[in-house]
């Protein structure tokens, strides 16, 4: 399972095979600032440092552009980990969502 490490802070999170960056980090009790959670906003764009993600759903051009994901520009609710990966917030730090799953 690919691990999300996630900066700032440098929390790290596993993901289940096909789940989003952005469902991993739910599933493990952590959250930031997102919008419509399905890629029509762009609410929760970040910064891709390391590794690769796909997008196995449609993401519209107005979203997220063909420049933005070449200059490392990662959408967390439709972006898929293909290895581990690390991502930088923007303007935001990481909440624990639910302090009584593990972290």
């Amino acid at each position: 399972m690919p691990r999300i490490t996630v900066l700032p802070d440098g929390t790290e999170v596993t993901a289940a095979a096909g789940k989003s960056v952005l469902a991993a980090l739910y599933e493990s009790g952590y959250g930031y600032r997102v919008g419509c959670r399905r890629g029509g906003c762009g609410v929760c764009k970040v910064d891709l440092v390391a590794g690769q993600v796909e997008y196995r759903d449609t993401v519209a051009e107005t979203v997220l552009s063909q420049p933005e994901r070449a200059s490392g520009t990662c959408l967390t609710c439709r972006a898929i980990p293909l290895d581990d990966v690390t991502i930088q917030l923007r303007n935001d730090r990481l909440r624990r969502l639910n302090p009584f799953l593990p972290s």
